[in-house]
């Protein structure tokens, strides 16, 4: 009978054959929360998180969590703080379970304190006093103690509550002086002065003053820790005197642990704006360069210490203070900082240890950033890099590789410098399959794709490929062909998509890896331009369109439903028109030869008032091209805000595809639509000192020569010249001429976000409407989860959901009388904050004209900074509306009340004949 209850109750739950609603589900789930068998209870809890899979709904998640919280008391009522922060009966329960005779409800109820606290303002109004009472009350033991003072970091919500929190910490701070109460105060002071903002510098004295003069290492240490988190989240609070305080304590310590913490303290601070006040000068104060060498003396004392922890922060201090202040008197600590460079560097790659490579990345990251605030310096930085990679370990070339790499997009002027010495190392890299290898393999190959500025020679080619010929593993040698389509060498890329087609099991990576071949032998065959000879340009976009068009074939076939490949085949298919338009425009200027304008070209120019009619047929043409270049814009536009989850580079690329559309659009506007009311205002020079890429710095250095090209010829001479269209197509082929680059986000997606939406009502069948009265308003509520990936706002996060609800009228009904209409469409735009990633809504919708009506509620997102995002989805359903009861019976006696007037005008009518 038992087994027999337990099947019932497994299946009934939807884990068996039988699928129930969400109710029934929950209450048999309760039934097994309820039972006496404590193996159908244990059962019971772990089927609840399938429940919230299949149902996520606020109304069923918060019924479930009541009936666990009611097996597991008040730690479950804790973790529930954010779902019901303002429920006053939980409040109420949690202050009765302080005052209980039960450790294990007391500690519970501790734990619910402090997460109602972070969440209610209210509730940590009110138990505050409580919890003082608590910590002060001489019947408390110390354990309890312990666990009610980090409380009192949640009482932040507004000043009054965070000034006598305050003044009860620094009170147990001198009351209790032993180690533990010491560390627990004064850690709880440092979050609760992190979050309310008011009493920070306060607490930064008083973090130093313990640092300074308690004897004890692990008072110190809490000190270090807690000085670190208030430099990383205010560093404008810090003052001089902080600063050199620590600077003091760092330079009279014995300790290596401590001093090691200290510096971490002032490394995180030389990064910030503290950095810049430190070394200020103030009017009238002539001990700031006494303070001002505090810190470069204990920065040079550690570029060499024998700890590499301690020499790796002493030498990122002397970085950032070398790039940020650019005093004269500074000067001096740019060798200081590339020597001690030099020696981690040295130091670090012969060791594989964790603690070297780790040591190692702050060094390289300093190499980066001096190499940027410094160019100068670049130069022997670069050459110290080139000769290390000869004698380092594996694990440290790959490291320093991408330091390379990070360089040389910075400044490519080096590229061909270091270009030598890369291919003589990849000449003699090792051959094993080991996973260090493959990784050095494809880093090596990038820092090359990077140092080549143009398309790589034979015999680079020639050695990369024999060194791939050797490695038996297939994805190194797609990640290597990924890297060169991200840096524009789609020569070497197609050949290496070409010998990975036969490796691949499924057809549907055979036809992704046969679409970036195609990719890329379309964009290889727009290598072949020239300026000035535009025939020879129709031919290469042609063969380029040819390619193009097997691509998306392709890429198509390897979509799935699971992986649709949607801004894959958006941004090949925007490639492919915009190659088009270019294409078309060039034929629209050649036009102007093989069909000039007619004699009677001025006549009709004069009698139609347009001067512009008298260049002929190419005026329609020009302008059509103007208005195909700006619908390709917004396209580009459109995939831009669709881009929720890619990375800023890829999204750098669309809106540079962007820019290439209005650039052209501008230019046929500024030199033949309309020379007169063309500004170059809007479109001045952007410089290219903050381009992030190759790719881009090239962009905006076309971009840049085209407008100045244009606005020299803008208003010089009559519309349409030779001279016009040659700078159109000029500007066509130096566009074309820069190697379209291929970003992460069309192989990669690091970030995923997705939004289920659910409308209720709701149909059971889709296809069939929902029935209301034309009388009545239908209440559409609108439920929905944001879902994510492994890696959860690695780019941005959403901020706030836009629901945009609509509704057309699909077909009327077949009765035809009058109706009075408030409203003929319903469209309606609401914004809502998620909560927990839950959010709902609803809408008022009116339907008075008899018929079908179709609901489109579409979602969009909005981010941090304001910019709204069109991530979808689209839901429709169908409504009927039908006449009310009463307005059908009232009608229906009014033409019953007709009929027999209607008969006797008919008989009167009859008998007049």
């Amino acid at each position: 009978m038992a087994s027999n209850s337990t099947k019932s109750f497994l299946a009934d739950a939807g884990y068996g054959e039988q699928e129930l609603d969400a109710n029934s589900a929950l209450m048999e789930l309760d039934k097994g929360l309820r039972s006496g068998k404590l193996g159908e209870q244990c059962e019971a809890v772990v089927r609840f998180p399938r429940l919230f899979q299949k149902y996520p709904f606020p109304i069923l998640i918060n019924s479930a969590f009541l009936k666990l919280a009611d097996v597991f008391r008040v730690g479950m009522l804790g973790s529930l703080a954010s779902i019901i922060p303002e429920r006053k009966n939980a409040h109420h329960s949690i202050r009765q379970s302080l005052d209980s005779h039960d450790n294990v409800e007391v500690e519970a109820a501790v734990f619910a304190a402090a997460n109602f606290s972070a969440q209610s303002k209210d509730f940590a109004v009110g138990i505050c006093n409580k919890i003082s009472e608590m910590i002060q009350g001489l019947a408390t033991p110390v354990d309890l103690k312990l666990k009610l003072i980090p409380i009192l970091q949640h009482m932040h919500h507004d000043a009054i509550l965070a000034s006598s929190a305050r003044q009860l910490l620094q009170q147990l701070v001198t009351s209790y002086p032993s180690t533990k109460m010491v560390i627990v105060s004064l850690h709880t002071f440092t979050l609760l002065a992190a979050s309310s903002l008011v009493d920070t510098p306060k607490q930064i004295q008083l973090l130093l003053q313990y640092l300074k003069n308690d004897p004890r290492k692990a008072v110190k240490r809490l000190a270090i820790q807690d000085l670190k988190l208030l430099a990383s989240k205010t560093p404008h609070t810090w003052s001089r005197e902080n600063i050199q305080a620590l600077c003091e304590c760092a330079l009279q310590t014995p300790y290596d642990s401590l001093k090691l913490g200290m510096l971490s303290v002032l490394s995180t601070l030389s990064g910030t704006i503290a950095i810049k006040h430190y070394f200020s000068t103030v009017p009238g104060n002539v001990s700031s360069p006494p303070r001002s060498s505090d810190l470069v003396k204990l920065a040079q004392e550690c570029c060499y210490h024998n700890n590499r922890g301690i020499a790796a922060h002493g030498v990122r201090v002397l970085t950032n203070i070398t790039v940020s202040c650019q005093e004269k008197d500074l000067l001096a600590l740019e060798q200081d900082a590339v020597f001690g460079l030099e020696s981690l560097l040295v130091l670090c790659s012969q060791d594989d240890s964790p603690g070297a490579q780790a040591t190692l990345k702050i060094a390289l990251n300093c190499m980066v950033k001096l190499a940027k605030g410094r160019p100068h310096l670049s130069q022997s930085v670069v050459e110290t890099l080139l000769t290390q990679l000869h004698s380092a370990q594996d694990a440290a070339r790959i490291l320093m590789c991408h330091c390379l790499a990070a360089i040389a997009m910075q400044l490519p002027v080096l590229g061909d410098g270091m270009l030598g010495d890369l291919m003589e190392l990849y000449k003699v890299i090792g051959r094993s399959a080991t996973d260090k290898q493959q990784e050095l393999l494809v880093s090596l190959a990038t820092v090359i794709f990077v140092a080549s500025q143009k398309a790589l020679s034979v015999e680079s080619k020639a050695v990369i490929k024999q060194q791939l010929e050797s490695v038996s593993n297939g994805w190194t040698v797609y990640r290597i062909a990924r890297q060169a389509s991200r840096m524009g060498n789609h020569d070497m890329a197609k050949e290496l998509y070409q010998s990975l087609l036969t490796q691949v099991a499924s057809e549907h990576f055979y036809f992704w890896l046969n679409s970036l071949k195609e990719f890329s032998h379309a964009e290889q065959c727009l290598t072949g331009l020239q300026e000035e000879n535009y025939s020879s340009a129709l031919s290469c976009i042609a063969e380029s369109l040819k390619f193009y068009h097997k691509g998306i074939a392709s890429l198509t076939a390897a979509s799935t439903p699971l992986n649709p490949l949607s801004f894959q085949c958006e941004f090949v298919k925007l490639r492919i028109d915009l190659l088009q338009a270019f294409s078309q425009l060039i034929c629209t200027c050649n036009s102007l030869k093989t069909s000039p304008p007619p004699a009677i070209a001025t006549t009709i120019a004069m009698t139609l008032g347009n001067d512009l009619q008298r260049c002929g047929r190419i005026s329609n043409q020009m302008k059509q091209s103007m208005e195909e270049f700006r619908s390709l814009a917004s396209r580009y536009g459109d995939l831009y805000q669709a881009s929720f989850d890619a990375d800023s580079a890829t999204l750098r690329n669309v809106e540079l595809q962007q820019q290439s559309c209005l650039l052209i659009s501008h230019a046929i506007e500024a030199l033949i639509l309309d020379p007169e009311s063309a500004s170059f205002q809007e479109y001045g020079s952007t410089g290219t000192a903050h381009a992030d890429s190759e790719y881009e710095r090239r962009m905006m250095s076309v971009y840049n020569h085209v407008l100045e090209e244009v606005e020299s010829l803008n208003r010089k001479y009559t519309p349409v010249s030779y001279m016009h269209t040659a700078c159109l197509c000029n500007a066509i082929i130096a566009l074309l001429k820069v190697p379209l680059s291929f970003q992460r986000y069309f192989f990669q997606k690091l970030q995923s976000t997705s939004i289920k939406l659910a409308l209720s009502p709701s149909p059971r069948n889709p296809a069939e409407p929902i029935a209301v009265q034309n009388n009545q308003q239908l209440a559409l509520k609108v439920e929905g989860v944001v879902q994510h990936g492994s890696k959860p706002g690695l780019f941005r996060k959403i901020q706030s959901v836009c629901l945009n609800v609509s509704s057309t009228l699909q077909s009327k009904s077949g009765q035809d009388y009058k109706i009075p209409i408030d409203n003929m469409t319903n469209e309606m735009e609401q914004r809502v904050e998620p909560h927990n990633d839950y959010f709902s809504t609803q809408f008022l919708l009116n339907f008075a004209i008899l018929g079908t009506h179709n609901i489109t509620v579409e979602s969009s997102v909005k981010d941090a900074n304001g910019i709204v995002w069109k991530t979808g989805p689209r839901t429709t359903i169908f409504v009927k509306s039908l006449e009310d009861p009463y307005s059908q019976q009232i009608r229906l006696q009014q033409q019953q009340a007709q009929q027999p007037l209607q008969q006797q005008q008919q008989r009167n009518a009859y008998t007049r004949f």
